[in-house]
């Protein structure tokens, strides 16, 4: 793609100055360079080999017409020298298509609706046509009597066509060169908080995770079995007291989480080693480790568990 050099709307520019405020307005969304030339005279510039070349909007359109001809002459054959209506003979030729006449535009929307052929209607009957399209809004008054069309009027706008209403609400939505950079720097001064809030969920979630993967641990009966009252008893009332203490201070600070992490760890950590290591009268039938037996911060699919947030 190379925007700087895709010329178009060149028909715009065609019997305008450089100064006239459809031109500065139009200058605004295209991707090439337009300047003025002698006489306040619009001219393109383009890059080509290197070098920058202006040329005259009729000079682009002369350039669309000749790859025209030529288009044509190498499917027809023979040279091509009529314009307009023979153009647009050979276009239909070269579609496949056996061009019997050409009509104006105004005349075949009419036929097209079947103006001609109203029954009902007789005598001399005047017509408006609207033809709106991707570049220009035309309009057309006609008569028609007896089947015969004869434009009687013509005008219109060559800046109310589709482009121009995909431009206005592009004008409408566009964000602005400074609106970009605020929230480039915005982004920026809020990449810091929203890691800090990211480590803030996982030092909860770590916490969480641990004291429900312990509290579902000694629930367990083959390892209940193996531990002492007391012991059990130290790790229940830690693990609820970290529960409720986690469901009264969601948004404490990193450190607090970790800090009561290492608080409930320190109280169970100890007593649940003594059944790796065959002590609290384990002996022999204390349980020798695994991801259901000994409880870490991460998940554990036994028992019921906490939500757990997710940051993007």
């Amino acid at each position: 793609m190379n925007p700087k050099n895709t010329v178009f709307d060149a028909k715009r520019l065609i019997g305008r100055r450089f100064s006239d405020a459809s031109v500065q307005n139009d200058m605004k969304l295209w991707p090439f360079k337009v300047i003025a030339g002698a006489g306040d005279k619009p001219m393109i510039v383009v890059t080509y080999k290197g070098e920058e070349k202006t040329f005259a909007a009729e000079e682009i359109s002369s350039m669309v017409l000749i790859k025209m001809r030529e288009v044509a002459e190498a499917f027809l054959g023979h040279p091509i020298k009529n314009a307009v209506r023979q153009a647009t003979k050979d276009a239909g030729a070269i579609s496949g298509l056996n061009v019997l006449r050409i009509i104006n535009e105004p005349t075949a929307a009419a036929i097209a609706y079947g103006l001609d052929k109203k029954a009902s209607r007789k005598g001399e009957q005047n017509v408006l046509i609207f033809d709106l399209g991707g570049g220009t809004f035309d309009v057309s008054l006609l008569t028609i009597e007896e089947g015969i069309f004869e434009v009687k009027a013509t005008a219109g706008d060559t800046h109310l066509g589709g482009e121009d209403f995909d431009n206005r609400m592009n004008d409408k939505g566009r964000l602005s060169k400074d609106e970009i950079e605020k929230m480039v720097k915005d982004a920026e001064r809020y990449r810091a908080e929203d890691e800090e809030v990211k480590k803030k969920v996982e030092a909860k979630n770590s916490l969480e995770n641990y004291a429900y993967n312990m509290r579902n641990t000694i629930r367990d009966e083959k390892i209940a079995g193996k531990l002492s009252a007391d012991d059990k008893g130290k790790i229940e009332k830690a693990v609820e007291d970290a529960i409720e203490w986690l469901e009264g201070n969601q948004m404490a600070e990193v450190d607090e989480f970790e800090d009561k992490q290492k608080e409930l760890e320190g109280i169970c950590n100890p007593i649940i080693a003594k059944l790796y290591q065959g002590g609290a009268g384990g002996g022999e039938d204390a349980p020798m480790g695994g991801a259901h037996d000994m409880p870490a911060g991460g998940s554990s699919d036994s028992g019921a568990g906490p939500k757990i947030e997710e940051v993007d």
